[in-house]
């Protein structure tokens, strides 16, 4: 690691005590500065957290936010899905107090080339695809952000030569300070999150935090299909290549084709991953078929251009179950695709009224109160030869602590369905 001794003695605040606070404070504690952590939650996935810290030595708060936790800190590290408007950051603005991500954290003791990746869809998917592609050409790489294992999780194990492929939402974003990947890459711009934002613009300026440090000796990819981010590419200092969605290989595919060629990888290298690779976790997973019906764990799919790419690409009659907490989206933009595909919609969560009134007149449509009895009802309604699709178009945060989570109880509700359940017919 580099610039180590910055820390050392400093106080500082980490807010938010999940996987992303769990590793920047057990990290910072590392470098020798004297770490509090403090959490709104109390909860016993909170505590858990709160016991993998490494030393006692941590001071930490759960259930509240106390105003001396941010008054005594020199710097504050926020988690994610801390908001700019959460009362720590305020107090952080009334006492003068730095704030920063934990990606700013990390990156600033990261020796290895950091390639960072954001958009609206299909950031997970372009981030393993280029660390894979990494390693296919002998390199030592770091898959990591918000795909899963946080930056400050693995910034020890880095050294000068390495890559770090960082997954990368607008939350992380907001808050960088000297951030600056050597390639930076935003795939497209769908309206998202517009329950944080205020409208599409304010959306885009958090993603265009990612190259904001970049100079003439860095790189920017951008997706030329994308009027947003076609945009955008004059107000950059680095150097701008356009990937699109032509030829024979996916817009994913494109935008990892484009890093490669920056980075010098050969193409048939890049083309034996694409081969190779199975998808991810959560994205258009096949969990199960029972009696005929394939059950397809799509728990990834947060937005509704993400649910549009799910039910394009089955090409069979699909019955859907959508919902969560709602992100300021328009349901509605689904119907194209949905319309003389989906057969009956399930609907969860927080949303399902909203989502039940955009999508009014589409399809059949019933609101359910949990996962388990629309998973339930999807498979009694099913025929053999549909698809069941979980592609909730929301965020986790109603019933769940991330898509993950949200993921891994739809698998286990289907194969248990698979043990209970007899054949159709």
């Amino acid at each position: 690691m580099q610039n180590t001794e910055y820390f050392k003695g400093k106080n500082v605040t980490v807010v938010g005590l999940a996987r992303s606070g769990l590793a920047c404070a057990n990290l910072l504690h590392s470098l020798g500065a004297c770490v509090c952590v403090t959490d709104i939650s109390d909860d016993t996935q909170t505590k858990a957290f709160a016991d993998r810290l490494s030393s006692k030595d941590i001071q930490v708060e759960l259930g509240k936010h106390s105003e001396d936790f941010i008054r005594q800190a020199a710097l504050v590290v926020i988690s994610p899905g801390v908001a700019l408007n959460a009362q720590p950051i305020i107090w952080a603005e009334r006492f003068a107090k730095p704030v920063i991500s934990e990606i700013e954290l990390a990156s600033m003791l990261c020796p290895a080339e950091i390639i960072a990746v954001t958009g609206s869809n299909g950031k997970t998917t372009v981030t393993t695809l280029i660390g894979k592609i990494l390693e296919e050409s002998g390199k030592k790489v770091f898959v990591c952000g918000n795909i899963g294992n946080p930056f400050c999780a693995v910034v020890d194990k880095l050294s000068k030569g390495d890559f770090v492929v960082l997954e990368l939402s607008s939350f992380q974003l907001e808050t960088i300070k000297d951030f600056k990947p050597k390639i930076a890459v935003i795939l497209n711009l769908t309206p998202n999150h517009l329950d944080r934002y205020n409208n599409m613009e304010e959306y885009l300026d958090a993603k265009k935090r990612i190259f904001m440090n970049q100079d003439k000796s860095d790189f920017l990819v951008l997706n030329s299909d994308d009027h947003f981010l076609r945009s955008i590419a004059s107000l950059s200092k680095s150097k701008v290549s356009f990937f699109t969605r032509g030829g024979a290989l996916n817009p994913n595919q494109n935008a990892v084709i484009e890093v490669g060629k920056i980075l010098k990888i050969k193409m048939e290298n890049m083309l034996s991953v694409f081969r190779k690779f199975k998808g991810i976790e959560h994205r258009m997973e096949e969990v199960a078929e029972i009696s005929g019906v394939k059950f397809i764990n799509d728990s990834k799919a947060t937005t509704a251009d993400s649910a549009i790419w799910a039910i394009s690409n089955i090409s069979a009659p699909i019955i859907l179950i959508a919902g969560g907490r709602h992100k300021g989206i328009n349901y509605r933009v689904i119907l194209d695709a949905a319309r003389n595909k989906v057969k009956q919609a399930f609907l969860i969560g927080e949303a399902k009224d909203i989502i039940a009134e955009d999508l009014n007149g589409g399809f059949p449509i019933e609101k359910v109160d949990t996962l388990k009895e629309a998973i339930t009802m999807s498979y009694r309604y099913s025929k053999p030869g549909d698809y069941v699709l979980f592609s909730p178009m929301c965020s986790s945060f109603d019933m769940f602590k991330d898509y993950e989570q949200r993921g891994e109880a739809f698998k286990k509700i289907v194969l248990d369905l698979a043990k209970e359940v007899a054949p159709h017919g």
